[in-house]
């Protein structure tokens, strides 16, 4: 069965439904590449050290094949590569759009991560302020002090909150419905704690939605336009945005996503995500998220000393985690970045410390929900392999 937990970024693999119901399965049914695949559309730029375009050119030919309709990859830092392939709908065959957008799932919470690091820099939110004091009455007397930075890091033994479905296949009857944060919090508080905050990490979106309530309650303002005043506009992301409420559609160009449900290619795209929040809701574009990723690491998001937060891992066994980051090594290569996926959709923003090389991809993966592995060898490993 197919969790619902992205696993890590190259560490562990890098809405109304179509009035037909399921599409049968189409000629790409196997891996092998379907005779209609949309011509890909390449630009490299660079010199012999920089990203391998050969291997590149290699992971997105081809499709769409079975475990994938589309894919946009923008490698830059020490030359720069582009590629688009796939097809918009596999209805049609209608080529995919570039600059399309996309649900970036966990990517959100490098956005919530920098909202709260930059409030940290105003003075208006303590790093070692506590969700008790913040948000009162939220948690019940059977938790202790849980802080501002426990959360950031996933320390903060939070168990995991109420959802609509475990897997794509459960949740798909249940897509046009809501489950507000709220919801959610109450349901994992309803169980209560795990651990004792500090002493463990482990990744979930529990820790985000709870600080994206935070960031709401300390600006009396809502998530989604902190977001759009602090990050997008300063950056020029003029493709991002959050879903308005229960809004289930991605608004604007974008390539249709599909998953494998009871063997039958099912279009996934529209799909209600009020119960991701602050920890997936977002909907962007591979330009919007490089231009994220690099402000983010020339400073230019959150100031010093708060951005050493999402480079700095937290002193508990095995933690590979800062603030909305994580942290890799490839071929001898330092890695920090991000994985995001939702049903259809599986996003990578990740770069080396320097800026030496970058990368930023979103891949209409029929099995976004999977644990990765295939669609980080292919289309994420390539990237960093020189």
């Amino acid at each position: 069965m197919r969790r619902t937990r992205r696993s890590a970024l190259l560490a562990a693999g890098l809405v109304t439904a179509l009035a037909a119901g399921p599409l049968a399965a189409p000629a790409f049914a196997t891996p092998a590449p379907a005779p209609s695949a949309a011509p890909s559309s390449v630009t490299f730029a660079g010199t012999t050290a920089g990203p391998d375009a050969e291997a590149l050119s290699a992971a997105i030919a081809g499709l769409p094949d079975h475990d994938a309709t589309a894919a946009l990859l923008r490698v830059g830092g020490d030359g720069t590569w582009r590629g688009t392939a796939g097809v918009r709908d596999i209805r049609t065959g209608t080529r995919a759009l570039e600059n399309a957008r996309f649900r970036a799932g966990s990517v959100t919470k490098v956005v919530t991560a920098a909202i709260v690091l930059q409030l940290a820099a105003e003075g208006r939110i303590d790093l070692d302020g506590t969700v008790q004091q913040y948000l009162p009455g939220l948690l019940t007397e059977d938790f202790e002090p849980i802080t501002v930075r426990q959360l950031l890091n996933y320390t903060s033994g939070l168990r995991p909150g109420a959802s609509l479905g475990d897997t794509v296949e459960d949740g798909y009857p249940h897509r046009f419905e809501t489950l507000t944060p709220r919801q959610v919090v109450a349901s994992s508080v309803a169980e209560g704690p795990a651990y004792e905050p500090g002493t463990r990490q482990d990744y979930g979106n529990i820790h985000y939605t709870v600080l994206g309530m935070l960031v709401e309650k300390v600006t009396g303002d809502s998530y989604a336009h902190q977001a759009a005043v602090r990050i997008f506009r300063p950056l020029g992301m003029r493709d991002s945005s959050f879903p308005a409420g229960a809004d289930p559609r991605i608004h604007g160009p974008h390539n249709r996503g599909y998953d494998w449900i009871g063997g039958k290619l099912v279009d996934v795209t529209d799909w209600n995500m009020t119960d991701r929040f602050a920890a997936g809701d977002l909907i962007s574009t591979t330009a919007d998220l490089e231009r994220l990723l690099v402000g983010l690491f020339r400073g230019r998001v959150v100031p010093e000393p708060q951005l050493r937060e999402m480079f700095t891992l937290p002193d508990v066994p095995g933690a590979r985690y800062g603030a909305g980051l994580e942290r890799f090594e490839l071929n001898g290569k330092v890695i920090w970045g991000k994985t995001g996926s939702r049903p259809g959709y599986a996003t990578v923003i990740a770069a080396t410390p320097d800026l030496s090389r970058t990368l930023v991809y979103s891949v209409d993966s029929t099995d976004a929900k999977g644990d990765g592995q295939a669609v980080a060898e292919r289309f994420a490993y390539p990237a960093f392999n020189r």
